[in-house]
C-alpha cells in the first residue's frame, strides 16, 4: 500500500500568525490569556495553547476586566470590538490579513453607497465577523440559486466579496451568476481570493488522479477542510474527513492500492506524521510526496507581541 501526501497541505500563513500570536502573548503577559472563539478550527492546536493558559471564550463577556485578550484568525464583528474596548480589554487581534483585506473591501464599497454581496457560509464565523465589519446593506449568499432571489437597492451600485475560505472554483459560479443579472457590478480581482485554499485544493485534485482512498486531516467544522473532503468525492474517490489518525477505519483500506493524505489549513504537520505512522503500521509501505507549490508566505506580526523573540518551534 502506498501513500502519497498533498503539496501544499496544512498551516496556512494566516493560522501560523494566529498561533505564534497566542504564544507571544503567553509569553509577554503571562497566563491566562483569553481567545475569544477558537484561535483556529482544530482541537489539537487549541488544546495545546490551553495547556499553556490560554483560555477560549465564545464572547468576551466572560473575559474578566483588563485581561489580555485575543480575537481569532476569523475576525470579529465591530461590535464584538467595541464591547472589548468598553471593558477594557487589553486587545491583539489576530485577524488572518487576508480576512482583513475582505473587511477593507467591503467597508470600501459601503462607503461609496453600494450594496455589497457576502458570498460565503451562513454560520461562518469569518461571515459573522464580516458581515459585522460592514456598515450599510450587505446581502449574504452561498449558491448560483441565490442570486435570484437578491433584492438590491440600484444594480448600477453593486460589489460582490468572499469568505476566504472559498476558492476561485467555489466562487466561480456564483459570480458568473451574479455578472450575468448583474453586469455593472464590481469586485475583487481573483488573485485576492485566498491563496492557501486554492492552493490545497489544486493539490488535491492532483493527487485525486493518483489515488484509491483520500484522507483530510481537519475539523469538522473547519470549512476548507470540508471543501478538501468534497472535492475528492466529487471526483469519484472514496474522501473521508478525519480529527486525527485515531479516528482512521482500517476497514475504508480495503482493496486500495494508494492512500492520499491531504490536511486543512488549521491542522498542524503532526497530525500528518501520526497518521502516515498508523497507516505504516497497517500495511503502508513506500511514502511520498507529490511536486506541489512551495508556499513562502509569511504576515507580519501586530506590534503588541513583535518585539518578542520568535516562539519556540511548535511540535
Amino acid at each position: 500500500m502506498k501513500i502519497v501526501l498533498a503539496q501544499p497541505r496544512g498551516f496556512c500563513a494566516g493560522v501560523e500568525r494566529a498561533i505564534e500570536i497566542v504564544e507571544r502573548a503567553l509569553e509577554k503577559y503571562g497566563p491566562p490569556v483569553y481567545v475569544r472563539h477558537e484561535i483556529v478550527h482544530n482541537k489539537r492546536v487549541v488544546n495545546e495553547l490551553r495547556q499553556k493558559g490560554a483560555i477560549f471564550v465564545e464572547e468576551v463577556s466572560e473575559v474578566p476586566t483588563g485581561a489580555v485578550t485575543i480575537f481569532s484568525a476569523h475576525g470579529v464583528a465591530r461590535k464584538v470590538e467595541d464591547n472589548a474596548d468598553s471593558r477594557g480589554l487589553t486587545v491583539i487581534d489576530a485577524t488572518c490579513p487576508l480576512v482583513a483585506k475582505v473587511h477593507k473591501e467591503g467597508q470600501r464599497y459601503s462607503h461609496r453607497g453600494y450594496d455589497v454581496i457576502l458570498i460565503g457560509h451562513e454560520g461562518h464565523p469569518e461571515v459573522e465577523g464580516t458581515l459585522g465589519q460592514i456598515d450599510g446593506t450587505v446581502h449574504l449568499i452561498s449558491t448560483p440559486e441565490d442570486v435570484e432571489g437578491l433584492e438590491v437597492h440600484d444594480p448600477e451600485r453593486l460589489s460582490y466579496v468572499t469568505q476566504t475560505t472559498l476558492s476561485v472554483d467555489d466562487t466561480r459560479e456564483v459570480i458568473d451568476a451574479l455578472r450575468r443579472r448583474f453586469p455593472s457590478i464590481q469586485g475583487p480581482d481573483v488573485n485576492d481570493i485566498c491563496y492557501a485554499t486554492q492552493n490545497r485544493q489544486q493539490a488535491v485534485r492532483e493527487l485525486a488522479k493518483q489515488v484509491d482512498i483520500l484522507l483530510v486531516i481537519g475539523a469538522s467544522n473547519s470549512s476548507n477542510s470540508n471543501r478538501l473532503r468534497e472535492i475528492g468525492q466529487e471526483l469519484e474517490i472514496p474522501s473521508y474527513l478525519i480529527d486525527d489518525a485515531s479516528a482512521l477505519d482500517p476497514a475504508w483500506l480495503d482493496g486500495k492500492d494508494v492512500v492520499g493524505i491531504t490536511a486543512g489549513a488549521s491542522a498542524p504537520e503532526k497530525l500528518v506524521e501520526e497518521l502516515v505512522d498508523r497507516l505504516v503500521a497497517l500495511g503502508g509501505t513506500a511514502v511520498s510526496t507529490l511536486d506541489g507549490l512551495i508556499e513562502n508566505v509569511r504576515f507580519k506580526l501586530p506590534q503588541e507581541v513583535r518585539d518578542l523573540a520568535p516562539a519556540r518551534a511548535r511540535a
